[in-house]
């Protein structure tokens, strides 16, 4: 008995009714308590919207005064606009009334006739909001402006997640992101303040954090054929890796550990050198086998020889391993019905047959005339197991996985084909050369994949090293401008290549963009084969704590342009980007350097890519009821229609418009012109038909090509793009 049911039973005695109710609540509380990582799910986050105007029933916070830096004295609390009082002529700011929130009615605070000006909106993640993009700034240098676009979405990422998961719901091949490693030295925000190393629910807080938007990730991606990359240090490794498990239970996850800094940051203990990434792979998705230089090689230290690859002239075999597990439970008492003899025609050299598993207490096999029997016994002679069950041993033996292999002082040695070796001969990475007498597979490499291998679990590269390709590559970019610990482009660029390799029309999200690296390695990828894989980078525009401290003592606030233009996206992101196509410097002077490893060329070439800049905005739900958003939600039809070409922002008279990648119509009547116009497109995809009739709709849909998605968009966009977080 617990020490809690203990206490209830004694209450129970005291007071019968009491006691019941008290074991009622307990009991609900046992029958949905989790197993597995457990954490405190904290209030939903607020995010503050400087760019939103404040209207009746808008949650806001009242500013601290101009010139104030110390925000511990800021007044925390949320309050409800109960109304507005607009100013007649001049430019006098709206006043605004203002209730308390989260407190009883007798006891809310009321404050009237508050400017404007000393109110930033902030939404809550429970409530509705109507996303909308505006345009800022472009980037075309493709030489084909209809070459798909990358884009940068300024925006708070979650929300941003809830707007890709309208135009891009399954549609992402590889997810990138380098989260807040949650250091406690005021790298990220939860509700608005920064999470301190004292902070008791740091932890929790940054699973919260983290668990809302990993379970919007996993609807965008690909459920065939995706992945999910995560980076992080030694704080919460291990709770990101029960938090991946736990939401995506289906997919094959692996850890690997990556040098970073090969001289070390200093900790209490030992200095850290690596980060760790989380590969999380869905369906069919899998590293790819890529001629990896030598420099992937482990090697113990520096002047040891390298280990090599077999030279050209020697054909490579599929790697046979040895039927006795080893490692973890491999010894007899973890699985006895896989201690049993294996019979093998030692003048064959065959594996012929296998026995009944050996009673637990005997240690003999049965004798068979002719044949030898071979159990799993190690060399120091302790008693193990095979890796599998005799049936299961018989047919791979039929598929020619199964060999006798060397004889020992303690008996032949059993040999097998792995699983993965035998993945790559049905794969056709080996050619079959036919059948030895004791029928195992004769296989050996195609000359053309000879030096394409897998990658080792722990990478240790000098491209990788962030210091000089993260840090001091970003200044040759943005001189005089720092952003703390940008990844190694090639680092990125690398992980990219094992998951896009052959996929160069592939989408790859990065909801952590910082500095624009994984956007800055997808051109790479694409310089070197042509490709056309398009990159999505959200990131806010926020400002550093240290750099927030000195705005606010000159009397600056977020929303004001002077404070914008020192955020992440504005100041360090947009100019990256656009820096790393154009090959110029924010001072339009050319960049100085060379690209390293891979592909060397200098970087003042450029990239033949295009970019597109946008902000998420918050639209009013009268505006969007009224149907007069559509050059704002116009940027998202094409964002799902595959980010290429011209946007179609403006239906005009006709009430329809097509570009040479999709097709937006709204005017019904119009239908047969538009049918026409997009069916005549061959490579239009995708069709928005904007309507409130079912019939109407079901009528275009039919019209179009059979290879079209057809989208519907109700007339009020209500039922479109409304987002309700919970």
């Amino acid at each position: 008995m617990s020490r809690l049911t203990d206490l209830l039973q004694k209450v129970s005695k005291l007071d019968p009714s009491l006691g019941a109710a008290l074991s009622n609540e307990y009991q609900a509380v046992i029958n949905s308590r989790n197993y597995g990582l457990v954490f405190e799910k904290h209030q939903p986050e607020a995010v503050e919207l400087p760019s939103v105007t404040p209207s009746r029933g808008s949650t806001v916070r009242i500013l601290p005064p101009r010139g104030e830096s110390d925000m511990s004295k800021a007044d925390p609390r949320l309050w409800t606009v109960k109304c507005v009082t607009s100013a007649r002529g001049g430019d006098v700011p709206r006043r605004y009334t203002l209730i308390e929130r989260g407190v009883p009615d007798v006891e809310r605070e009321v404050r009237e006739d508050v400017p404007g000006d000393e109110l930033i909106v902030v939404s809550e993640f429970q409530d509705t909001i109507y996303p909308g993009l505006v345009e800022t700034d472009s980037v075309i240098n493709a030489g084909d402006a209809d070459k798909p676009a990358h884009v940068v979405l300024n925006s708070e990422n979650y929300h941003a997640l809830e707007l890709l998961s309208y135009t891009h719901r399954h549609a992402v091949d590889v997810i990138y992101i380098d989260p807040p490693y949650n250091t406690g030295a005021k790298d990220w925000k939860y509700n608005n303040d920064y999470v301190g190393s004292d902070d008791v629910y740091r932890h929790s807080k940054w699973l919260s954090f983290m668990d809302r938007r990993l379970k919007l990730a996993k609807e965008l991606l690909n459920p065939t054929d995706s992945v999910l990359i995560v980076t992080i240090d030694e704080k919460e490794y291990l709770r990101l890796g029960l938090l991946l498990e736990q939401i995506f239970p289906e997919a094959q996850i692996q850890m690997i550990s990556s040098v970073i800094n090969p001289k070390g940051v200093a900790r209490a203990g030992f200095s850290r050198v690596d980060e760790y990434v989380f590969f999380v792979m869905l369906g069919t998705a899998h590293p790819k086998r890529l001629p990896l230089e030598e420099a992937w090689d482990l090697y113990p230290q520096k002047g040891a020889e390298l280990q090599t690859e077999p030279t050209p002239t020697k054909k490579k075999s599929p790697g046979w391993n040895s039927m006795m597990r080893s490692g973890s439970n491999s010894r007899r008492a973890d699985r006895e019905n896989l201690f049993y003899p294996i019979y093998a025609d030692p003048i064959k050299r065959e594996v012929v047959g296998y026995g009944e598993p050996i009673p637990p207490g005997e240690h003999k096999a049965p004798e068979r005339e002719g044949l030898v029997s071979i159990l799993p016994i190690r060399a120091d002679g302790s008693e193990g197991r095979w890796q599998c069950g005799g049936s299961e041993m018989l047919r791979r033996k039929e598929q020619g996985r199964i060999r006798l292999g060397r004889k020992t002082s303690y008996g032949f040695v059993v040999n097998y084909l792995p699983k993965g070796e035998w993945e790559d001969i049905e794969n056709g990475l080996y050619d079959i050369e036919g059948f030895a007498d004791d029928g195992s597979i004769i296989a050996y490499l195609h000359d053309d994949v000879d030096k394409d291998r897998r990658a080792p679990s722990q990478w240790h590269l000098p491209s990788h090293n962030a210091s000089e390709n993260g840090s001091t590559l970003l200044r040759a970019f943005l001189p005089g401008r720092k952003f703390p610990f940008p990844k190694s482009l090639y680092a990125v660029e690398d992980t990219l290549r094992f998951f896009v390799k052959d996929k160069p029309q592939a989408v790859v999200l990065d909801f952590f963009a910082g500095s624009g690296t994984t956007a800055h390695a997808v051109m790479r990828l694409n310089k070197q084969d042509n490709g056309s894989r398009r990159s999505i980078s959200v990131t806010n525009n926020e400002v550093s704590a240290d750099e927030q401290v000195q705005l606010r003592m000159d009397g600056l606030r977020p929303g004001d342009p002077e404070w914008e233009r020192w955020g992440i996206c504005d100041y360090i992101t947009k100019p990256r980007i656009t820096a790393a196509i154009t090959g110029n410097t924010p001072g339009s002077l050319p960049i100085k350097g060379t690209y390293k490893f891979t592909d060397e060329f200098p970087m003042s070439e450029g990239f033949p890519e295009n970019a597109r800049f946008y902000t998420l905005t918050y639209l009013s739900p009268n505006v969007v009821a009224a149907g007069r958003a559509f050059r704002t939600i116009a940027p998202m039809l094409w964002l799902a229609a595959g980010q290429q070409g011209r946007v179609i922002d403006d239906l005009g008279e006709q009430g329809w418009d097509a570009t040479d990648y999709y097709g937006v119509v709204e005017d019904i009547d119009n239908l047969r012109k538009f049918v026409e116009a997009v069916n005549s497109r061959p490579m239009c995809r995708s069709v928005f038909i904007v309507t409130d009739d079912d019939g109407a709709f079901e009528l275009a849909a039919q019209a179009v090509r059979d290879d079209m998605k057809t989208y519907r968009l109700y007339e009020s966009y209500l039922n479109n793009f409304e987002i309700v977080n919970r």
